[in-house]
């Protein structure tokens, strides 16, 4: 089964960047619709950013979070197996340990395979 491993978390004042990387092993997901999740301290795991699989002249298809919009920027590399999460402009209220998925569609952003990886921890704080 296809696993993940997510980093490039870290510490960061707000108004700050980051970038995080998600590779996928055991599997190719070349052809798989993957998405961005984050657990917040007393939240429920939420669903991000996602993206699709077809690069078209304008760029992959992309679905964002209202909170995230014009702040944070998913993209992949197909040839690498991997999904990147550029955050910017980063808020407290972003502080979260942050996941990769594939998920089922776009428009549900249900998250596509059980296995999580760790995640990796996001802090936005002065």
């Amino acid at each position: 089964q296809v696993q993940f491993v997510e980093s490039g978390g870290g510490l960061v004042q707000p108004g700050g960047s980051l970038r995080l990387s998600c590779v996928a092993s055991g599997g190719v997901i070349r052809f798989v619709e993957m998405g961005w999740f984050r657990d917040a301290p007393g939240k429920e795991r939420e669903w991000v950013a996602g993206i699709g699989t077809v690069r078209w002249e304008t760029g992959f298809k992309t679905n964002y979070k209202d909170s995230v919009k014009d702040r944070f920027t998913i993209s992949r590399d197909l040839s690498k197996n991997t999904v990147y999460l550029e955050m910017n402009t980063l808020k407290p209220e972003d502080t979260a340990l942050y996941y990769c998925n594939g998920v089922t569609s776009l428009q549900s952003m249900t998250p596509k395979f059980d296995r999580w990886g760790q995640g990796t921890q996001v802090t936005v704080s002065s």
